[in-house]
């Protein structure tokens, strides 16, 4: 099947819906305050209860994500006004400026694996040649910052928490774009500032951190493995293709049915990259009713796994090979 085939039958499930786009919010919302209000009352039960709750915080604030994700694309709902003022409320949950990360995004789709183009929303990636140019010293630095420890444990919350407080990732960013950052870390810092008061030290320490920690860990595990995986694609600009790209470099993360719930089904990232104007809830409907997409670049959680230590992009086997190809 031609990859027009493939992005005519997805077209047709551009069409957002205001019920289900509701129902989203309403069952993401709501099992958000139950689950911090448990979490909140495990302290004086154990501790470890309050960090077993933290894991579902998380997941449902990965769950806000790609509702602010969708806003930003402006397919969650039908109004542009409607998908601005969600997606800068649910900023300040997760910590990601709504404007500037809506146009750093906007970058990362039109330039998914160009090899001419890398460094918009994309985790770096060398290919075996340059990462066998590099100097001994620069090569430790690319392998400790491709180990997946380090990226789920140092590289999500500094991205999230760090880096996205100054919008220096666009060369040349607009004022609208410091304007979105700026004002963002004010709400920030006047939301958390008043859980701060709120809690105090010890149980904004205990409850609030690990949930953003966890989150940022599982949206970078997220977006690693939706583009981070063997039979991949790289492409030099003069044989690149938009389309092609998107579809090709980009995976179907084959999850139990509760993960696609917490991940809004962002890991049918091959349907999204094809065409992302397609509503996360209606991304399972539109791999359903074609199940050749079900075929492509499909990964199992433990595929996923084994795609782990996989870091370089080898043009001769054009495939994403380990450090010992080299």
């Amino acid at each position: 099947m031609t990859i027009q085939k493939f992005a005519a039958h997805c077209a047709l499930y551009r069409r957002p819906s205001l019920f289900r786009a509701g129902r989203q919010i309403a069952t993401t919302v709501l099992p958000f305050a139950a689950v911090a209000a448990a979490m909140y009352l495990s302290l004086d039960v154990s501790y470890w209860l309050t960090l077993l709750l933290s894991i579902p915080l998380a997941g449902l604030a990965l769950r806000f994500f790609v509702i602010q994700h969708d806003c930003g694309h402006g397919s969650f709902f039908a109004s542009k006004r409607a998908n601005n003022i969600t997606g800068r409320i649910i900023s300040i949950l997760t910590i990601t400026p709504y404007a500037y990360w809506q146009r750093l995004h906007a970058l990362h789709h039109a330039s998914s694996s160009n090899l001419d183009r890398r460094g918009f929303g994309d985790i770096t990636t060398l290919t075996t040649t340059e990462y066998a140019a590099l100097p001994r010293l620069s090569r430790l630095a690319y392998r400790l910052y491709r180990h997946p420890a380090f990226l789920l444990a140092v590289g999500g919350p500094i991205h999230f928490l760090v880096l996205q407080r100054l919008p220096l990732t666009l060369r040349k960013p607009a004022w609208e774009m410091w304007s979105s950052v700026m004002l963002h870390n004010a709400a920030m810092v006047l939301f958390y500032g008043a859980l701060f008061l709120l809690l105090g030290w010890v149980h904004f320490a205990v409850t609030v951190v690990p949930v953003l920690v966890a989150a940022a860990a599982m949206g970078v595990w997220l977006f690693y493995v939706q583009h981070q995986f063997e039979n991949t694609r790289w492409d030099e600009t003069e044989n690149w293709d938009r389309q092609t790209a998107a579809f090709y470099g980009s995976s179907y993360y084959a999850l139990p049915r509760v993960l696609r719930w917490f991940t809004g089904n962002i890991g049918l990232h091959h349907i999204h990259h094809l065409c992302s104007h397609i509503p996360n809830y209606r991304l399972q409907e539109c791999l359903d009713a074609m199940p050749e997409l079900k075929s492509v670049n499909r990964l199992t959680m433990w595929e996923s796994l084994k795609s782990a230590p996989l870091a370089l992009w080898d043009p001769e086997s054009r495939k994403l090979v380990k450090f010992g190809a080299v």
